[in-house]
């Protein structure tokens, strides 16, 4: 990150309160107010003023110290988020569409945006015991397809590395998405209606595979036709509980597609799942290829649920210093976090700010000790006037890639001020 001379380039901004005289450290774009007590960040303002006189900037720190600094702070947020350590994600990378599309209806982006490119449902009930949402690709690099002595091959089998799944997360429940395609339009035209009929079977392995040969145990079913493309999901969720809560091994999963009609005609005459063994030209892998989705909750907050995208609420010109609400955007891209957070790019956090004074208005969303308190200090002004502080915070959710390149989408509590008053 560049450093900037005041003036030059738009900033952020992270002050605090508590202090008769603050200071202030240039740290690349962000100002830093060192002060005694409570502290807050504020992108929307470049230039930390006061009137036309800029504040002035603490001579005694060094490069390291303000590269400390920064670090601490960057730290501190990524503790906040659960991380050990900033993600450096490689750019090979891929965000399956799906787990994009559920960020998009858990935080009412998709309503907003008329929601008509979002081809999944919602899934309210794994949603509604979960904050944490995870996606895992198969590990392509450990499988092998292994044939018969009379050149079948046995079901498919399809590894998941779930060892990024930390270990306070409960677990409750897991789906397996598989992308199926139609069979060749030339073999779809001698199949009947009912000869177009195929079952996709899905199982837990059980013990490490031999050539030829998967001891496997079902987990769940679905009975397909042939004549169309799509998403199929399973769920898979006794195998990836065995896995995650009893510590068993984990030897992956087994999918078999069995032709309804088994006659010497229609065999090899079956949906293909998606692999990049058999790719077809033109082929999109990364975004077909088979995933593995968990839903889990840390005991930190609530579980996600759809919101509603909300309008600003619009406030008249006239300037008014009492205790309330003001805008607060926060940029992820200042802070160079784009390149793991997916989504959103920042968001709209807000702060409180403003008197609280005698007497204190209904509207200004006092508790009877802050009445009480204002009241002591218009006789005495050893006691100080109540604070204006947030009564009501929201969440958001976030989309990012974790240490692992693992995708993740998490319910991050309190970190929207909806109110504000006088306690």
């Amino acid at each position: 990150m560049d450093s900037a001379e005041p003036g030059e380039q738009p900033g952020g901004l992270i002050w605090g309160c508590g202090s008769v005289n603050p200071q202030v450290e240039s740290v690349g774009q962000v100002k830093v107010f060192v002060l005694e007590s409570c502290w807050e960040i504020n992108y929307a303002s470049p230039i930390p003023e006061e009137g036309k006189k800029k504040v002035p900037g603490l001579q005694g720190r060094s490069a390291a110290q303000s590269h400390e600094l920064l670090r601490d702070f960057e730290a501190t947020l990524l503790h906040m988020f659960g991380l050990k350590r900033r993600p450096r994600p490689s750019r090979s990378t891929t965000v399956p569409r799906y787990l994009l599309d559920l960020y998009r209806l858990q935080s009412g982006e998709a309503e907003e945006a008329g929601g008509h490119d979002i081809a999944i449902e919602y899934p309210e009930r794994s949603a509604s015991r979960a904050n944490t949402v995870r996606g895992f690709h198969h590990e392509e690099h450990m499988e092998r397809v292994h044939e018969l002595d009379g050149g079948e091959t046995v079901p498919l089998r399809f590894l998941f590395n779930l060892s990024s799944i930390p270990e306070d997360e409960l677990l409750s429940s897991a789906e397996l998405r598989l992308y199926r395609h139609q069979i060749d339009e030339a073999i779809a035209d001698t199949l009947s209606e009912d000869q177009g009929l195929h079952r996709i079977n899905v199982y837990e392995v059980l013990k490490p595979p031999r050539p030829g040969q998967l001891i496997t145990q079902l987990l769940d079913t679905r009975l397909v036709r042939h004549n169309t493309s799509r998403w199929e999901s399973f769920d898979v969720s006794p195998a990836v509980l065995r896995w995650t809560r009893e510590r068993l091994p984990n030897y992956g999963l087994a999918v078999e597609v069995l032709h309804l009609n088994q006659t010497p005609r229609h065999q090899g005459r079956h949906v293909r799942i998606s692999r990049s063994l058999h790719q077809e030209p033109g082929e999109d892998w990364e975004q077909l290829r088979p995933l593995l989705v968990t839903f889990g909750h840390d005991g930190k907050g609530h579980p996600l649920t759809r919101r509603t995208k909300r309008s600003p609420k619009q406030r008249g010109r006239k300037r008014n210093r009492n205790c309330r609400r003001h805008a607060l955007y926060v940029d992820f891209s200042d802070v160079g976090w784009n390149d793991w957070i997916v989504a959103p790019p920042g968001y709209q956090a807000y702060y409180c700010h403003g008197e609280c004074p005698f007497p204190l208005a209904d509207h200004l969303n006092s508790t009877n000790h802050a009445i009480v308190q204002t009241l002591v200090n218009s006789v005495n002004n050893n006691i100080p006037k109540a604070c204006c502080v947030p009564t009501e915070l929201s969440a958001i959710s976030m989309l990012y890639l974790d240490e692992h390149d693992k995708v993740v989408l998490k319910n991050y509590q309190e970190m929207v001020v909806e109110g504000c008053g006088c306690r």
